[in-house]
């Protein structure tokens, strides 16, 4: 029962508190359950703050009992990415670095989440310093993937999303950089929200490269999404790269659908050098969106190859920055991987920073223009599904072997670097049953519009319905 429990949609968990069927407590016992039994294997969670969520639990309850309301989300157990601050809670970004650090005080997405009433059930694992697509963390354990875990998860955030894939949360928090909410969703089957730059706070989230960091949901439906959402967007100004742009109530579209929506698609990019599954379901859910009553619109951006290159630049740029000084006094402290990267951080030139910054302006005044013919684009997530675990290179077409960094970019850099809002839905599985995931990028600020579109391709479909079978692993 407590599987069943603990598997719930946020929505509906809400529901069954409201009417008193179960309590917070009860939503909380079977999260606890589900880590018990699987935390060790997957390696989701960094820690797990079962006395301080126990104490938000009952706190949840009194609230309730006495009238008082704060929300959907009132109750609910949450994963958070470790690099999110939360006070007093030892914070550690995935690093050895920062392995005994504790906060004085909330990040603001954290703030906005205990104001809705939110329960944390713990820190989740991730890529050290969010600098990686594979979260396999030398620190506390390689996360594994819940649908076969003899294979990755993704990442940054492959934690969360193996957390919210098996159960054992009923939401986490991501951050995303380059791809790393994104990412996870696709390979783990869950839904993920890369934001309009500006639209999530940052504040007292320890950073990646500033100039794409933001936070999002990652969820197991697209309604559940938008009700974490609905609670940690808005301006902050304690970060003044938040936008002052007014936030949607992003459920009052949910159910708009889809008929007359123009979706654009990019054949020459978006639809090469894909595995063949990968393609597959991409195209298959093409054609449940035009059964609906959307239409495809073939578009040309000119510069789209460029991104990967640019991202590179400046994702290795930026966090080099950030990181020089521990790592000339602690080089031993980081993990082989991300102490190279960084060190190649700083072999990049200025020349080069400011020439990948000029790129995006481009892509981006490319992509606006492509609004005025289509409402969002459609796209895979990333070109493959989940490698084996440790794997460092990819075989995506052709039995070539390549750069797991680089292939794994290859569709999310596009939002990234041009600021635009994307929404990672489950789209189907590959002959050996590993999700696959499809990315709808909309125009700045369109959440709502990537909401109603996600949620009427899950209203058609039941890939979000799918659970991995954690038993015969």
């Amino acid at each position: 029962m407590s599987s069943e429990l603990a598997r719930l949609s946020i929505a509906t968990a809400a529901k069954l508190v409201r009417s008193g069927e179960v309590s917070p407590t009860d939503l909380l016992n079977a999260s606890l359950q589900e880590i018990e039994r699987h935390n060790s294997t997957l390696r989701a969670f960094i820690s797990v703050t079962e006395e301080t969520a126990r104490k938000a639990a009952t706190a949840a309850e009194l609230l309730l009992s006495a009238g008082y309301d704060l929300g959907p989300l009132h109750g609910i157990p949450l994963g958070i990415k470790d690099n999110v601050g939360i006070q007093g809670q030892r914070t550690t970004a995935g690093s050895k670095v920062l392995g005994n650090w504790h906060p004085d005080k909330d990040a603001t997405v954290i703030a906005k989440l205990k104001q809705a009433g939110s329960v944390f059930v713990g820190k989740t694992n991730m890529h050290e310093f969010a600098w990686g697509g594979t979260s396999a963390n030398p620190h506390y354990g390689h996360v594994r993937n819940p649908w076969d875990t003899s294979k990755f998860p993704a990442g940054s955030s492959g934690g969360s999303g193996a957390a919210v894939a098996a159960g054992l949360c009923f939401g986490a928090l991501g951050t995303d950089t380059g791809g790393s909410i994104r990412l996870p969703s696709a390979i783990n089957g869950v839904v993920g929200l890369r934001p309009t730059y500006g639209r999530v706070s940052n504040s007292g989230i320890i950073p990646l490269a500033w100039s794409m960091d933001t936070a999002g949901p990652m969820t197991r439906t697209v309604e559940d999404c938008a009700l974490m959402f609905n609670a940690i967007a808005g301006p902050d100004p304690t970060d003044p790269a938040t936008s002052p742009v007014p936030v949607d109530d992003y459920l009052s579209r949910l159910s708009s659908g889809v008929r007359g929506l123009r979706i654009g698609v990019v054949p020459r990019y978006f639809f090469s050098h894909l595995q063949a599954d990968v393609k597959r379901a991409v195209e298959q859910a093409l054609q449940t969106f035009e059964g609906l009553g959307a239409q495809l619109v073939e578009v040309d951006i000119k510069h789209i190859e460029g991104n990967i290159s640019a991202q590179l630049t400046i994702e290795s740029a930026e966090p080099s920055a950030y990181h020089q000084k521990s790592l000339r006094e602690r080089p031993g402290d980081y993990g082989d991987d991300v102490r190279t990267l960084l060190e190649v951080g700083e072999l990049l030139l200025a020349t080069h920073y400011l020439q990948a910054q000029r790129y995006r302006s481009v892509l981006r005044a490319e992509f606006i223009e492509a609004f005025k013919e289509v409402d969002v684009f459609v796209c895979p997530t990333l070109p493959f599904t989940a490698t084996a675990l440790g794997a460092t290179t990819v075989v995506i077409e052709n039995g070539v072997e390549e750069d797991m960094l680089s292939a794994i970019m290859q569709f999310t850099g596009v939002p990234s670097l041009t600021g635009l809002p994307s929404l990672n839905v489950p789209c189907g599985f590959d002959s050996s049953g590993l999700p696959v995931g499809m990315q709808i990028i909309g125009a700045p600020f369109s959440e709502s519009k990537l909401f109603s579109v996600g949620h009427a391709f899950q209203s058609a479909t039941d890939f979000h319905t799918k659970s991995p079978n954690l038993g015969s692993n």
